[in-house]
């Protein structure tokens, strides 16, 4: 009795620490779209004309196409394994480029940074599908919800890399890769610790509670992508001034804290309570009751308890064929052959393979749009483009979980 109850109390707390970690994770995952806040400096390094430096973004765009490879991977291996490969690849591909940048080793040939971006557009795509794939196991009854929460943050990573850029190093391209290799090597290192698969909500008052937690997640999304976009309004803010806006911001996205201990010390007060309560019962109980009960048992003829326990595997046989039989609906779980035999599969696939590369298009070039423009820093489009696209993401998760 003792095991199970602290069991669960660590499966509640278990479960919403590692959405807090996703959800971390999903917020450094979007370095992806940032090529603009350092490409011009390739450009001159390497001078690149322009349409070299869109093929070298297509390089990095090319990454993410080798997703399909987590995907697979995540029918197979663990979720620490997946994240420790993306934060590894990212190290690797960040890292490089910003030994080239900083000056540190002499411009790479083209074809070997082509590579180098790749694997850095290439490990989002695993923490990406780690995240997103557990955490969907996790809360099977908020899958829209969910989605919209973790996209959402991807959508942000951008506004938060640009601003602590901005705020801490005057937005120092060398500086800026930097963080885009270590910190997300040390945020997927703290997700293998935490990031497990648990079991999902089995009642209502659990599913309830659920949603009333990913209101709070919600509101805090809100508050740091509003919180970005008055800072990208401030002109010229001081050093202490930028200071303050990094550690509020740095307050505020580990604010989402707070949701695992307060379900920690919730279920631990509720089984507490139980206890007590189980105890008296059985004070009061008298034994009598179990004397009748075994007596009543051992009364009853022994033809119907081996009529029972042969119906029984006949049943489960049964059943085991249906299941055989029977393809996976809708937000059940698939396999990605299972996938592919299905319409709603091909009609996301087509839909991602028109629109999407539109908006790449855009954010792999914003930077040499705003210098044509006249505008020698921008961070602050960079910056609205990403809380734009969070707005964008985490409403759709909400809207469909509501029609679907």
């Amino acid at each position: 009795m003792g095991f199970h109850q602290t069991s669960s109390i660590s499966f509640s707390a278990t479960k919403w620490l590692g959405f807090v970690t996703a959800v971390w994770v999903q917020a450094i995952s979007g370095n992806n779209y940032t090529f603009s806040n350092y490409s011009d400096a390739l450009k001159s390094l390497m001078n690149l004309t322009q349409l070299e430096l869109n093929n070298l973004s297509v390089a990095k765009d090319v990454g993410k196409a080798f997703g399909l490879l987590a995907g697979l991977a995540s029918d197979r291996l663990p979720t620490p394994v997946i994240l420790l490969i993306g934060s590894i690849e990212g190290l690797i591909g960040y890292g490089t480029q910003w030994l080239v940048v900083s000056r540190r080793i002499q411009p790479l040939p083209y074809w070997q940074m082509c590579i180098f971006l790749c694997l850095g557009g290439n490990s989002t795509t695993w923490m990406n599908t780690a995240v997103l794939v557990t955490c969907i196991r996790n809360f099977r009854r908020n899958r829209g919800p969910v989605s919209g929460i973790l996209k959402g943050y991807v959508g942000l990573s951008t506004a938060i890399f640009t601003d602590l850029c901005s705020a801490l190093f005057s937005d120092e391209p060398a500086k800026f890769l930097v963080m885009l290799a270590v910190i997300p090597f040390a945020v997927c290192l703290a997700a293998i610790v935490f990031l497990r698969e648990t079991p999902p909500a089995a009642t209502v008052e659990e599913e309830k509670e659920e949603s009333k937690y990913f209101n709070i997640f919600n509101t805090v999304a809100v508050i740091v992508a509003v919180y970005l976009m008055a800072y990208g309004f401030i002109p010229n803010p001081s050093h202490v001034f930028s200071l303050a806006f990094a550690v509020i911001l740095l307050v505020l996205l580990a604010s989402p804290l707070a949701v695992p201990v307060h379900a920690f010390i919730k279920s631990w007060t509720l089984n507490r309570f139980k206890n007590q309560a189980d105890v008296e019962r059985q004070i009061q109980e008298p034994l009598l009751r179990e004397e009748r009960a075994q007596d009543e048992i051992q009364e009853k003829p022994a033809e119907e308890s081996a009529s029972a326990v042969v119906e029984q595997p006949q049943a489960a046989e049964e059943k085991a064929a249906v299941e055989v039989k029977r393809r996976p609906a809708i937000g059940e779980d698939h396999t990605i052959f299972e996938a592919m035999c299905t319409l709603d599969f091909w009609i996301l696939f087509v839909s991602f393979l028109c629109g999407v590369g539109t908006g790449l298009a855009v954010m792999n070039n914003m930077g040499q749009i705003g210098l044509a423009l006249g505008y020698a820093d921008v961070s602050l489009f960079i910056s609205l483009t990403s809380i734009w696209g969070f707005f964008g993401r985490i409403v759709s998760g909400s809207v469909s979980e509501y029609y679907i």
